[in-house]
């Protein structure tokens, strides 16, 4: 248990981190969901490189670097639940402590990050929409470093994101640079469940 509290806090304009944002039985939960979401796979990158981690798409399916209705062996993708929406929206509102009615995710990128896996630092800019991008994470934490949006190198924040946390980032942080450099194995609640790490990206794709 923490002896104090980890606060909330305004990382870059725009890009808000709050800890501890979903309850233990939440977390399980949406871990339940993530197993239920079949044809995790390792994306493969226009220059014959493989990523480490291993996603599954609801909406849309994304593949380097646009969105389509299918996936790489042909098949529908999967689609994107409304109660999956209703999280974004109350994670939007509790982040940027407004209204959030207008936000309407269509599109998630479930990434599942074993004990070596990391992502390199990229932008989420296939999407037509400027609307914020909504991350929830579970399992083991992470460091997650939030960069700036012109190029790959600093200034930069490692932000430490545990199993629960939110992470939104909008207005002039919505096109940063951002990445994990390193998984930190072992340290999810065994209660939980989960071996790795489980992150969901909610976005509108303005497609």
């Amino acid at each position: 248990m923490e002896l104090l509290p980890r606060p909330r806090r305004e990382v870059a304009p725009g890009a808000v981190h709050v800890p501890d944002w979903l309850g233990f039985d939440e977390q399980r939960e949406l871990v339940a969901a993530c197993r239920g979401w079949r044809g995790y796979r390792a994306t493969r990158l226009p220059g014959g490189g493989v990523m480490s981690v291993r996603t599954v798409c609801l909406g849309w399916h994304w593949r380097p670097y646009r969105y389509t209705r299918t996936v790489d062996d042909g098949s529908p993708v999967l689609p994107f639940p409304g109660w999956l929406g209703e999280l974004g929206r109350r994670a939007l509102a509790d982040a940027y402590a407004g209204p959030a009615e207008d936000y309407h995710p269509d599109v998630a990128l479930v990434n599942f990050y074993d004990a070596t896996a990391k992502m390199g630092l990229h932008q989420d800019k296939e999407e037509r929409s400027p609307a914020p991008v909504v991350s929830l994470s579970l399992g083991d934490a992470c460091v997650f470093r939030f960069g700036n949006p012109e190029h790959r190198n600093r200034p930069y924040t490692d932000v430490e994101l545990r199993s629960g946390d939110l992470f939104v980032f909008g207005g002039p942080s919505r096109l940063a640079y951002h990445g994990v450099p390193k998984t930190l194995p072992g340290t999810a609640e065994p209660e939980l469940g989960l071996t790795g790490r489980l992150n969901l990206t909610l976005r509108v794709s303005g497609l």
